[in-house]
């Protein structure tokens, strides 16, 4: 693994965030060089430490969304911890906080609060519905915005409307995702003489901007004529094979065509359908033209479906689960999984960062942080060694 540093090297990022969103962003952040220092809670620490698969009271949830990070302690609910967690800031060219609106001006660590002794800093809030409106006081969690952005109407089965969430926290992560490019174009514009600034992110807004671009075509050309669903992949179904489940995906003419005769259907080079443009207006045959492509597909193994579209060239994928993934002989040639000994949870897999840096490699930080792990050193740090034993009798520590 190389030792050059990351593109963030050198950039101190201060997170004041549980669960998802703002943990996950700044786990990216991490790999790509930035020292994070998280603040924790007493007793319970970020909630992500408790949800879902754990061992030794470490989730898989908090391992990948706090690698790399360091956690320190701080009753925010004393002053000496407010005051700490000021100090913190004051040396941060970055902060994140994922709280409802007004909860850290409420604590003293606002935007004003810390921009009044370090000017520079990029200060960045998540909020769930933002800090305007009706909703903005509202809890939000994944669902939440999944339900209100339009996901789950999004993933409804077409022909009963029903609606499906993601199983997945697709909304925490899309805005985890919106926040790493807000916060390095922000640092980039400081170093382009800006300055420091306030960014507010909402999981709302973040999600209507990703699903707007494919799936709201009705909702985004106002003189459409509404014959089509708003969303463009709509109408992709899985194909059965013998012994699993694959797809294709056929966007181009040459495509359809590679389909249609890897599976041996007829009909592909009929005028009314040989085009893309013809292909939309006449329904009536394409219909029965992709039926057949699914009944012969039920008669193909995976891998007997995978000589033929290899052969056509078309865009294709076997459906695989997350173990048979990590086993996949592509996953296993690029190096897509990297495996380490944690000191808490033990034997751990996770995926590499997912941009390769030609010049500054992002480097995957695998340990994360026991609750509290690091108050002592980050005190220490901090000129305020001598007073430690003093904060933790007191609680302000841990």
């Amino acid at each position: 693994m190389s030792t050059a540093p990351g593109p963030l090297q050198g950039v101190h990022v201060v997170e004041f965030a549980i669960a998802l969103t703002g943990p996950y962003a700044t786990a990216l952040l991490a790999d790509q060089g930035a020292e994070v220092v998280k603040v924790e809670r007493p007793g319970i620490g970020d909630i992500a430490r408790w949800i879902g698969v754990s061992v030794n009271d470490m989730s898989a949830l908090f391992l990948v969304c706090n690698r790399g990070k360091r956690s320190i302690v701080l009753d925010l609910q004393q002053p000496e911890g407010v005051e700490i967690a000021l100090r913190l800031a004051a040396q941060a060219d970055v902060v994140i906080e994922n709280y409802r609106p007004g909860v850290m001006d409420k604590l003293g660590l606002g935007y004003e609060h810390v921009s009044g002794t370090n000017p520079d800093v990029v200060y960045a809030s998540l909020t769930g519905f933002g800090s305007e409106g009706p909703y903005r006081d509202r809890s939000a969690y994944d669902t939440v915005i999944q339900a209100y952005g339009g996901f789950a109407t999004n993933q409804a089965n077409p022909d009963d409307g029903v609606p499906v969430f993601l199983r997945q926290t697709a909304a925490d992560k899309v805005t985890a995702l919106y926040a790493c490019q807000a916060i390095t174009a922000a640092l980039l514009a400081r170093a382009n003489g800006a300055g420091g600034q306030h960014l507010e992110l909402s999981m709302t807004d973040a999600v209507v901007s990703f699903l707007w671009a494919d799936s709201a075509g009705n909702e985004m050309l106002l003189d459409a004529d509404h014959s089509m669903n708003s969303s463009f992949v709509a109408g992709f179904r899985p194909m059965r094979f013998v012994d699993g489940w694959g797809i294709v995906t056929p966007t181009s003419d040459a495509d359809f065509a590679g389909m249609c005769r890897a599976l041996d259907v007829a009909g592909y080079d009929d005028p009314r359908v040989a085009t893309v443009g013809e292909r939309r207006k006449h329904r009536e045959v394409m219909e029965p033209i992709m039926d057949m492509v699914y009944a012969q597909a039920s008669n193909l193994t995976q891998a007997e479906a995978t000589a033929r579209f290899e052969a056509e060239r078309v865009p294709f994928a076997m459906i695989l689960s997350p173990d048979q993934l990590t086993r996949d002989e592509h996953a296993v040639a690029i190096g897509l999984f990297e495996e380490d000994d944690h000191h808490v949870v033990g034997r751990t897999r996770l995926p590499r960062h997912p941009t390769r840096f030609g010049r500054t490699p992002a480097q995957l930080r695998k340990q994360s942080p026991a609750l509290g792990e690091h108050t002592d050193a980050i005190l220490d740090e901090l000129g305020m060694g001598a007073a430690i034993g003093d904060l933790r009798a007191s609680g302000v520590v841990a």
